[in-house]
C-alpha cells in the first residue's frame, strides 16, 4: 500500500477507498522491526478483536514497537522514494548493458521491486542467483571487491530484485557492477 502510494504519488487512503478493511504491516518497507494495523468497519473490528483474544495474540508493553511503527510511517515516503530510485537505477543498469542474458521492462519498474528477465539460455535464473551471491577469486583481483547480491529466482525466465530501506544508493551501484561482472563472464 505505501509503496503504490508513493509511486502513484497520492494519499493511501485514496487507494483504499473502496475497500472494505485494509491491513499494513509495519515491516515491509517502512523498516519496524514487527507490527501491523487493521483498519475496516466496526463490526469487522470488533471481530478481529474477538478472533486476536480467543487465540492468544496480543502483546504487552508494544510501545517501542509501537514507536519504530510511528517512525517508520513518518519517513514512509523518502524512504520508500529512495528504494524506488534505487531499483529503478539498477533497472537502468541492466538496460544498458544490452546483454543477450538479461533484460529489464524499464516501464514496469515503478516501486521497489524489478523484475529481471532471464534469456537466451545461458543460465537459469536459480543459477544466475548462485553467480551474484558467490564471491570468486577472479571477482576479487579482478574489481578489488568482494560483493555478494542476493536476489530471488522468481520463474523459469525471472529473477526478482527487491530494495528496503538498508539498501543504500552506493549498495545498488555495487549489485549493479556485481551484474555486470556476472553476465560478463557468463558471455565470455
Amino acid at each position: 500500500l505505501m509503496n503504490a502510494a508513493v509511486a502513484q504519488d497520492v494519499e493511501p487512503a485514496r487507494i483504499t477507498q473502496h475497500c472494505d478493511s485494509v491491513s499494513l504491516c509495519f515491516s515491509k518497507g517502512l523498516g519496524a522491526p514487527a507490527g501491523a494495523v487493521l483498519a475496516g468497519r466496526r463490526e469487522f473490528i470488533a471481530e478481529a478483536w474477538r478472533a486476536r483474544k480467543l487465540l492468544g495474540g496480543g502483546m504487552r508493553q508494544a510501545g517501542v514497537l509501537a514507536a519504530a511503527a510511528r517512525l517508520g510511517l513518518e519517513h514512509a515516503e523518502a524512504t520508500l522514494r529512495r528504494d524506488h530510485n534505487n531499483a529503478r537505477h539498477f533497472a537502468k543498469g541492466i538496460q544498458g548493458l544490452n546483454s543477450p542474458l538479461c533484460s529489464v521492462n524499464l516501464a514496469a519498474v515503478e516501486t521497489n521491486i524489478v523484475m529481471v528477465s532471464i534469456m537466451g539460455g545461458w543460465l537459469s535464473p536459480a543459477e544466475l542467483c548462485q553467480h551474484l551471491q558467490a564471491v570468486s577469486e577472479e571477482e576479487l583481483a579482478e574489481t578489488g571487491q568482494a560483493v555478494s547480491v542476493l536476489l530471488f529466482p522468481w520463474s523459469a525466465h525471472t529473477v526478482r530484485a527487491v530494495w528496503h530501506r538498508d539498501i543504500l544508493a552506493s549498495d545498488t551501484e555495487l549489485a549493479k557492477n556485481k551484474l555486470e561482472f556476472v553476465v560478463r563472464k557468463c558471455q565470455e
